[in-house]
This record gives structure tokens, sequence and C-alpha cells, in this order.
């Protein structure tokens, strides 16, 4: 008689997930056992399920199939809910496999009980039948306290075939040949790695000016294509398109004040990233452009917005005279970075200043983010699941975000370390609400309370979890920058005086 927990695993066996993250504990204690047994199998293990949850998101990140995490039951489900919100919202396959005590004590109060079935409401699927893939799944398992004892056996992990999405171009089409008379700004957030060639040479071929996010894989190929955002100012065209997730910068929050200006976005949820009236095509952005043929360039639209060019020389300028602010060290650790072979840019600052200030030259080998719910926790897990089996990885990250997943490095011992940079830069608090206009007026105690300050030295935390340390506050730190076979944490500290001049 095969048991609930084997059940349950030869379903998501049969649905194409091979790769599990457990947090074992006396009621998912069969589930591990078995998982633990198999051959086959990809098993990471975990302490913290909110970390875990985060870790088994970039798991699918970087291959693109499901992976699982499974918790015990009560609040250890709970803490899963801020990466099925990220799952949900990039489309990722992230499966939770939580184990329930049975049926019967639910709405007792009995220990270890909560409302766990439908815990996750609207932003995960319920059931294999309901699930399409292209999103988050929960399956919730009742389980009775038997005894655990499963003998080794061999897991057969079938291909991964998530729903095909249907779309329609001729939208799409009406709006690039309306552009003609109107003028186009493309703006690329986030992309797969598979659309990203398909994306690039689309652009090229219409050539039209582009604002492009690190995180789309494609800003450093542009060339004479990309564009500074702060060129814009008061000065939209007629029409963005928008390709792949929400982009990162201030541009796009404006187009909420800006109805005259026309949006079409393709991306994969679906999901229009404004609050006003715009289209979307929802699809894969590179099955859209295949399903489009050629394009075709778009007169000489381009023309018109190639005065945003100089923009980045002002900015050069500016990062030459003011090497230790953080605009230019952030500078200088772009150009170190593309030594890696994978680079994960956090939430807040990082993204922003990356996309702003980032060397424009060379290509990222692949390139991550968080982009879906734009949130700052579970950065460092989400790395690194995304780069658990990829040497000379680089992940910049902000210290409240660092702060966050403390616990993040407990997977160290099970990833590649070689080569591995964590670099954190650290400004002393939630520096972006600084920059924010309408906070301007605010006392001190009650910008304190939205900034949150913080004075930690992460040298003593880098030693808990082994790892090396190098602390970096002005450009010529870098000269001792070196890495090897342990995780390198790179604490950077900007000169606030030359970052108040920027």
């Amino acid at each position: 008689m095969t048991s609930p927990e084997r059940e349950m695993i030869n379903e998501l066996l049969k649905a194409g997930c091979g790769d599990f993250v457990v947090c074992g504990g006396a009621r998912n204690a069969g589930l591990v056992a078995l998982l633990e047994a198999a051959e086959g199998l990809q098993v990471w293990k975990h302490f913290e399920e909110r970390g875990a949850a985060f870790f088994a998101l970039g798991r699918a990140k970087d291959h693109g199939r499901p992976c699982a995490v499974v918790t015990t039951s009560g609040t250890a489900v709970a803490e899963c809910l801020p990466a099925v919100i990220e799952a949900h919202y990039t489309c990722l396959p992230l499966i939770v496999l939580s184990a329930d005590r049975p049926e019967e004590f639910r709405g007792s109060g009995a220990p270890q009980v909560i409302e766990q079935e439908g815990i996750f409401g609207n932003y995960a699927a319920r059931s294999l039948q309901e699930w399409d893939g292209h999103g988050p799944l929960h399956l919730n398992v009742p389980l009775e306290e038997v005894t655990v004892e499963f003998e080794e056996w061999t897991a057969e992990v079938e291909g991964f075939l998530p729903t095909r999405l249907s779309f329609e171009v001729r939208s799409l089409r009406d709006f690039l040949d309306d552009g003609v008379f109107r003028g186009i700004l493309a703006m690329v957030g986030g992309l797969e790695p598979e659309d990203r060639e398909d994306v690039f040479y689309f652009l090229r071929e219409l050539g039209i000016p582009v604002i492009a996010d690190v995180n789309s894989g494609i800003r450093e190929a542009l060339g004479d294509l990309l564009v500074a955002e702060g060129a814009f100012t008061g000065n939209l065209p007629g029409r963005i398109l928008r390709l792949g997730e929400v982009p990162a910068g201030r541009l796009w929050r404006d187009l909420e004040d800006h109805p005259s200006t026309e949006v079409l976005s393709v991306c994969r949820n679906g999901l229009p990233g404004l609050a006003r009236e715009s289209k979307v095509i929802r699809a894969g952005v590179g099955r859209v452009i295949r399903g489009l043929g050629p394009a075709e360039k778009i007169g000489d639209v381009r023309d018109d917005f190639l005065k945003a060019r100089p923009f980045f020389g002002l900015v050069d300028e500016k990062l030459e005279a003011l090497p230790d602010s953080e605009p230019g060290l952030v500078n200088l650790l772009s150009v170190y970075a593309t030594t890696g072979e994978s680079l994960f840019v956090g939430n807040s600052l990082p993204i922003r200043e990356w996309n702003d200030f980032g060397q424009r030259d060379t290509p990222y080998a692949r390139v991550f983010a968080n982009r879906g719910a734009n949130g700052i926790d579970g950065q460092l897990s989400t790395w690194l699941g995304a780069t658990a089996e990829t040497p000379d990885s680089w992940g910049v990250f902000g210290d409240l975000t660092t702060l966050y997943d403390l616990a993040a490095p407990a997977m160290l011992s099970q990833v590649e370390q070689s080569g591995r940079v964590l670099v954190v830069i650290n400004n002393g608090g939630g520096r972006i609400f600084d920059k924010l206009p309408r906070l301007s007026g605010l006392t001190g105690k009650q910008r304190e309370a939205i900034v949150q300050p913080q004075k930690v030295c992460l040298q003593s935390w880098a030693a808990m979890w082994g790892m090396d340390y190098l602390k970096i506050d002005k450009r010529e730190g870098f000269d001792d920058f070196e890495t090897g076979t342990k995780t390198l944490v790179v604490e950077v500290i900007p000169d606030d005086s030359q970052s108040a001049e920027f």
C-alpha cells in the first residue's frame, strides 16, 4: 500500500519537480525521510522556512523548472508567503508542500494547528489540476502520526510542461505602426534568459531609444540605443512599449500622471503595472516578438531622443569627480562584477543605482533580480538558490536588505562558494527614502522612523558563517579585492559628503 507521502511525491515528479528544499519537523518527517531516501532528486536542507522558500524561488529562477519547499505544520507554512507572492508576480513555478495535522483537528486550537488550506489565497493554485505552471502551487497534505520508515528508491522526474499561453500580436503591430507619427520609447524590465536575444534584435531592428534595467540582460549590449531615464523628465514620447517585468526606475511610476502617453506592456503575468488605463499582452516576450515577424525600422523617431545621450556624459563627469560617492563606488563595482559568471542585484537603491551609474559596455553573463513585488526580503536566499551551482557569482544588496536575511548563509555549505562575492552597500539605513521629495518636510524623529538608520558592522556576521570579509570606504580599497574558495563579503561604505554632492 502506497503512503500519502509517496503518492504526493509521485504527483510532483509527474509534474516535473525534482528539486526540493526541506525544513524538517515532526509532522513532515515522513516527507523528509522519503525524499532523503530517493536517488535522482536534488534535496537541499534549511532550518528556516522563509529563507528556504526564497532559496527554492531562486532554484526555479535558475533553471525554470519547479522547485518545492517542504514544511511542517503550523506557522511554518505561513513563513512561505513572501516568496509565494514573489513567485506569483514573476510567474515562477514555486511549490509549497506543507504537512498538516488530520482534518478533524482543523478549528480545534490544538497544538501546531492553523488553517493551512488556502492560506495563500489568490497567490497560489491549490491543486495540480488547476495549476498551469506559470506561478506558485500550494499542496497541503494532512498526515497521521505514524512510524517513519522508508527504503531507498529511485525517483523518475518527468518533463515540466506548463500550459502554453495564447496571445495575439495585432495590438503590438498597430502600436508600432502608429509610433511612426507619435514616437516610441521602449522600456525593458527583467527578461527571461530565453527572451533576451529576441528582444535585443527586435529593438535593434526598430531603431528606437531604449531604457533598459540591468536585469533585462541586454542593457550593456544596446549601444547607442540605450538612453538615460533622467533625460526624459517632462519630455515623454507619445507611446511607451514595455517589455518584460515592471521597470525599476521613477519614470515608470510617473506615467500614472501622464495619461496622454499610451502604454503597451508585453509580459508573462499579464498585469499592466499601472493603475491607469493601458494595454497588455500576456505571454512570453520572445514568443510575441517571433509571432510578430520581421520588424521594420520606425522612421527617424530615434533622433528626437538622441539628445538624451549627453546625459550619460554628465553622469560620467560626476563619477570621475566624486569617486568615493555611492554612485562612484557602484560604478566601480559594476566593472569588477563583469568578471563573474552571474550577477544578482538587490531591490531598493542598488538596482536603481546600477541602472543609472553602472558600466554600459560589457554585458553580464547572467543577471537576476526579484522584481515581482519589489520587496527587499529574501534577497540573499534567492541569490543563493539561483546561483547554487554557479562559481564566481556576485550578489549586490543594501544594508537593510541584508539585515532582513541574516540566516541566508546557512545554505553556504550546500552551494558553490568558489569566487562568490556578497556585496553590501552599507549607507546606514533605508536611504532611498531621502530621495523622495514628498518626505523632505519630515522632522528628524519622523525621518528616523522611516529610514531606520543603523550602524551595524558586518564583519562579525561574516565570521559567524565562515565568510571572508573586506571593508571598502574609498576607491583605493578595491586594490585589496581578491576572491577565493570561500564567500567574500565586501562591505562598501560610501562617503556621505561626496554622495550628497551627486
